[in-house]
């Protein structure tokens, strides 16, 4: 009887234990209410799922150009680029993905179909009916496919920067364990996250304030899950017929591509190319996942031409 009551008593220590070991840890501790969103920059608009986080700018009767981010980075991402743009002329619209940034993150799945939906809504509330030229930075080069495929109507032209698309890929067994995943990663890896966005830099001493601006987004209950479930949800899906579809419309396409990336090797530019064989191809030397932050004296200059074409 005593043995029991001591395994018993030990098994609660480990418990709690644990527990505290994930309170201390985790570092998603506050919600995104209104008092966040009336501090946030941009402004925030409300869709099925939440509300969405975003910034339009420019003359109110330019031709508009919408910008998709990664797949984790909030919509500063677009910076240099967004003003870019405006200073070119262009209306710009970007934003934040649910689940990241400071849009919502509701407990649903982050299938694929939910960044389409969130974004045909978006411009439906921001009452943009005329076709769009859409920019896809890596991840975002996924979701601006996937709507090109469903609204090809709605779709004037297509912009990759160092895009990656979804293709089959095997889970682990923690995968399929959402609560023991977060568990795990809200003590192991999630705070080195922000850090480990600067891989994505072919010169990463340039940009110092990188990791902390990711980190701002963590503190916001969701973000987690939001990543985990993207990846799971997805994990079955093959873009590669749905390029295919994209690839034989009329539209025009341009793609650049950091010469030195790592996280989407420049050499997969050649499947996109034959996918796409209307494309065009803009090499960026010098430049990693991210051209358009490294090398904006050859991005901007190419994209407002190619748009103004």
């Amino acid at each position: 009887m005593r043995c029991g009551l001591k395994t018993a008593l030990t098994l609660v220590l480990v418990a709690a234990a644990g527990a505290g070991l994930y309170v201390a840890a985790d570092p998603e501790r506050r919600d995104i209410d209104p008092s966040v969103r009336a501090a946030a920059p941009g402004r925030f608009v409300r869709l099925s799922e939440g509300f969405t986080h975003y910034e339009l700018a420019g003359p109110p009767g330019g031709r508009v150009v919408v910008l998709a981010a990664g797949i984790s980075v909030p919509y500063y991402i677009w910076d240099p680029t967004f003003e870019a743009l405006v200073g070119a002329g262009f209306r710009v619209l970007r934003y934040d993905y649910f689940g990241r940034g400071y849009s919502d993150r509701p407990r649903v799945t982050y299938a694929q179909a939910l960044y389409v939906r969130q974004l045909a809504e978006l411009l439906d509330a921001l009452e943009i009916r005329a076709p769009v030229d859409l920019v896809g930075l890596s991840y975002g080069g996924s979701v601006v496919t996937s709507f090109a495929d469903a609204h090809p109507e709605r779709v004037r032209s297509l912009i990759y920067i160092d895009p990656s698309f979804w293709s089959p890929t095997s889970l682990s067994f923690i995968d399929g364990l959402p609560a023991v995943w977060s568990y795990l990663t809200a003590i192991f890896n999630e705070r080195w996250w922000p850090d480990a966005q600067l891989d994505d830099f072919r010169h990463p001493e340039r940009f110092p304030d990188w990791a902390e601006r990711y980190r701002v987004q963590l503190q916001f209950r969701g973000f987690r899950h939001a990543v985990h479930s993207t990846s799971v949800a997805n994990a079955g899906v093959d873009q590669g017929p749905e390029l295919m579809r994209v690839g034989q419309h009329p539209r025009p396409v341009l793609v650049f591509w950091g010469r030195d990336d790592r996280a989407v090797p420049f050499e997969l530019s050649a499947a996109l190319l034959q996918a796409m064989p209307r494309a065009r191809l803009v090499p960026v030397e010098d430049a990693g996942h991210l051209p358009h932050l490294e090398r904006p004296d050859v991005v901007n200059p190419a994209l407002v031409a190619f748009l103004r074409s």
